[in-house]
């Protein structure tokens, strides 16, 4: 273990959408800012070429990593094996935030299930892939998807979400812009 990968190959690809959960870290520029570190899952990953990868992203109580992302798009993604075989893959780049009604945001989107809560697609251009052994990872099974998010987003509606992204997605924690003024998506 402890390679580095030219490319993202299918058996690299089929190796990465397999996991259940994955991690993207980001950082702001000024040296006082806040770090950030966010798990993953759903049905929203996809490897969309031997370099470059995507996410559906859906409403959250913060906007760190989009607002990291806008300011220096530097991003670091994790996946990690829980199951027999222990690896963990981490894919280095650099990010774009794509917002309803271009292109980029569709081309994710369509390849996705439809979920009510998505606010933005996030892309990665890779730039680095390695591997290493994962042996300090506990072995784990996976009990099944949380269904909170969308039952919130459904609960809520897109009146309600709209007005939830105003106040817990226009800002970053350290004041960086997230996402439009208005809090929605297509604004």
């Amino acid at each position: 273990m402890g390679q580095l990968f030219d490319s993202i190959d299918a058996k690299l690809r089929t190796w990465i959408e397999a996991q259940p959960m994955w991690f993207v870290a980001t950082a702001p520029l000024a040296a006082d800012g806040h770090v950030n570190m966010s798990p993953r899952g759903h049905d929203a990953f996809v490897v969309l070429g031997e370099r470059r990868v995507g996410w559906v992203d859906y409403t959250g109580s913060g906007v760190e990593t989009i607002a990291h992302v806008r300011e220096n798009a530097r991003v670091c993604l994790m996946f990690s094996s829980f199951g027999q075989r222990p690896r963990i893959v981490r894919l280095h780049g650099h990010g774009f935030v794509h917002l309803p009604g271009e292109p980029e945001f569709e081309e994710v989107v369509a390849l996705k299930p439809e979920h009510p809560s998505t606010r933005a697609v996030i892309t990665v251009d890779v730039t680095r892939i390695s591997d290493s052994c994962g042996w300090g990872v506990p072995v784990m099974e996976m009990a099944g998807e949380r269904d909170l998010i969308r039952q919130h987003a459904e609960k809520k509606g897109p009146d309600g979400l709209e007005e939830y992204r105003a106040r817990k997605n226009a800002l970053s924690i350290d004041g960086l812009p997230g996402l439009p003024i208005g809090g929605s998506a297509s604004s």
